[in-house]
């Protein structure tokens, strides 16, 4: 992979972070023709930019690939699990608890609805 390629590619520490955290390969069927962090980078290039899957550039994996391990990976909660992970990672590093204990929707003496929603 060439380095700086684009702006949404992982760096090596990124890239740390996040590989063991991804689904381990199927066996016994065909091996991955593509690296796990060339997707995740295509992934990161078509949610950064805004782009079509169909538009990935084509130094990158195929769309149809890019897309079948984006939708496998949402069906199997593979990427809230991994945001989670990683937003609990970064709350430890400023010294804060895992989870929130505040929420935006909330503030002293309101009702807990969401503005612009009606009560029902």
């Amino acid at each position: 992979m060439p380095p700086d390629r684009y702006p949404s590619d992982l760096t090596d520490a990124q890239w740390e972070l996040i590989e063991p955290l991804l689904p381990e390969p199927n066996t016994g069927g065909r091996p991955e023709k593509h690296p796990r962090r060339e997707i995740v980078n295509a992934i990161l290039y078509v949610v950064r930019s805004g782009c079509p899957w169909r538009y990935l550039p084509t130094d990158l994996p195929p769309w149809q690939t890019v897309y079948w391990y984006f939708q496998q990976w949402e069906q199997a909660g593979v990427t809230e699990a991994l945001l989670t992970e990683l937003r609990v990672k970064v709350r430890r590093q400023a010294d804060r608890a895992d989870e929130p204990t505040a929420s935006p929707w909330r503030r002293c003496g309101q009702e807990t609805h969401r503005p612009g929603f009606l009560n029902s």
